[in-house]
């Protein structure tokens, strides 16, 4: 005969429908942690990355100018194009200066009966209209004789698109100055001592990354 405790249900091994349920929450808060965790890494490698290079660019303008400021012309045994002009901009009250040397190419080599060619390097400032705050800072080059008269314009070159700010200022021996103009300068005193340069670029996000430096020239003083 068959009992009644024959027909009693015993209880399934599995796991209930709530039961189920708090486990895939926490398997998805776990999921969601993880994926965050990958995301600040990727983020964080990126903007690395970024800062990276904003320094190399950095560092390379800087480079740049200061080579061209140390070769400078001025020299008493020829007749040299002494040319250093220095023009002072604000933008919102933020310097973005631009300035022109007459420079020797960092491949000038002297010559058996004097010096060679000289380059007229021009660095400019104008607003990216891309991005509001930034500027474009680019390069121009004319080359030319010891006379002068330059020729030969080379095309302009970006140095950079993410400019905030550049500030130049020049030591003449007793003060610095915003400004400096060759030509209203006696022969033999046309180029500053010293240059300071400030550079400041943008990341992508919007961050800013300071650059500075300060150059002596060598022909400021002439060896007579």
């Amino acid at each position: 005969m068959t009992t009644r405790d024959s027909y009693s249900f015993s209880r399934s091994p599995g796991f209930t429908l709530l039961e189920l349920m708090i486990a895939i929450s926490i398997l998805a808060l776990v999921l969601v942690m993880i994926a965050g965790s990958f995301n600040a890494v990727i983020h964080s490698k990126v903007h690395g990355e970024e800062r990276l290079y904003v320094d190399r660019e950095g560092r390379a303008i800087l480079r740049e100018i200061s080579n061209e400021l140390r070769g400078a012309v001025q020299v008493p045994i020829a007749p040299t194009h002494v040319a250093l002009e220095g023009n002072p901009q604000m933008r919102d009250r933020t310097p973005i200066d631009g300035v022109a040397v007459s420079t020797f190419t960092g491949g000038h080599r002297r010559a058996i009966t004097g010096l060679g060619s000289e380059e007229l390097v021009a660095y400019s400032v104008a607003p990216n209209r891309q991005h509001r705050k930034w500027f474009i800072l680019t390069r121009t080059e004319m080359s030319g004789l010891l006379t002068g008269h330059a020729s030969a314009t080379s095309p302009t070159i970006v140095l950079a698109e993410n400019l905030l700010s550049l500030h130049i200022r020049y030591f003449d021996g007793n003060s610095w100055s915003e400004s400096w103009d060759s030509s209203a300068i006696p022969p033999g005193m046309q180029l500053p001592i010293a240059v300071s340069i400030d550079l400041a670029l943008a990341t992508d996000n919007g961050r800013a990354m300071n650059f500075s430096t300060q150059v002596v020239l060598p022909m400021a003083v002439p060896v007579w």
